[in-house]
Formats: structure tokens, C-alpha cells, sequence
């Protein structure tokens, strides 16, 4: 499966984006669509995820409230609307597929996309 990811750009604080990332191929239902971001010099977080079965939405402390995974089926592709951006949101975000359990923060992605670089100016 690849995974192509886009939306990525400069905005300023406050402001908004909504990234996208579309799979090659259907995504399995047992699998879990999902968002991580790493800022320069720091490890890869975990963001948002969605349980492609259901649309069971997963977020991470720091952006709960603020962000909203959805997805479209018949597209492959997730979205991830980010409102109410902060400078600390500054980071490549990276979509991947696999499997997770939020609960006890297990991440097994067996797929990654490229990629793409969110710039919050404050």
C-alpha cells in the first residue's frame, strides 16, 4: 500500500488546514488509518487515528478538541481538519496504516507516506 499525503503548508497561529492522505488500495477493516508528526530533533508522536471498520476516532492528548479525523471509503483517503493551530503543531505530519490500541499507546503501522511539512508561525 502507498500512502500519499498532502495539505501541508505555512499558516499562522489560530489558523487552519485540513491534510489528506490517500491509499493506493483498499484499506483493510481491520486496520486503522492514522496521523503522527515529528518535530526537528524530537521523536514521532502520535496524532489521530481511525478504525477504518467503524470511523472510531483516536486522538492524542495534545490535540484533542482541535483536530478531527474523518475518512472516505470509496476514496481510500483520510483527512485530518486541524483547527486552532499552534506554533508547537509545527511538524512533518506522516499518515500510516496498521494496527493500534490508543489504551496502552501500542503502534504497529506496517505503512508510511512521506510526509508533509505543517508550519505555524506564531
Amino acid at each position: 500500500v502507498q500512502l500519499q499525503a498532502s495539505g501541508g503548508g505555512l499558516v499562522q497561529a489560530g489558523d487552519s488546514l485540513r491534510l489528506s492522505c490517500a491509499a493506493s488500495e483498499r484499506v483493510a477493516n481491520n486496520y486503522y488509518m492514522a496521523w503522527f508528526r515529528q518535530s526537528p530533533g524530537k521523536e514521532r508522536l502520535f496524532v489521530s487515528a481511525i478504525a477504518w471498520s467503524d470511523s472510531t476516532p483516536y486522538y492524542g492528548n495534545a490535540v484533542k478538541g482541535r483536530f478531527t479525523i474523518s475518512r472516505e471509503a470509496a476514496k481510500n483517503t483520510v483527512y485530518l481538519q486541524m483547527n486552532g493551530l499552534k506554533p508547537e503543531d509545527t511538524a512533518v505530519y506522516y499518515c500510516a496504516v496498521g494496527m493500534i490500541d490508543p489504551s496502552n499507546g501500542y503502534y504497529d503501522m506496517y505503512y508510511w507516506g512521506k510526509g508533509t511539512l505543517v508550519t505555524v508561525s506564531s
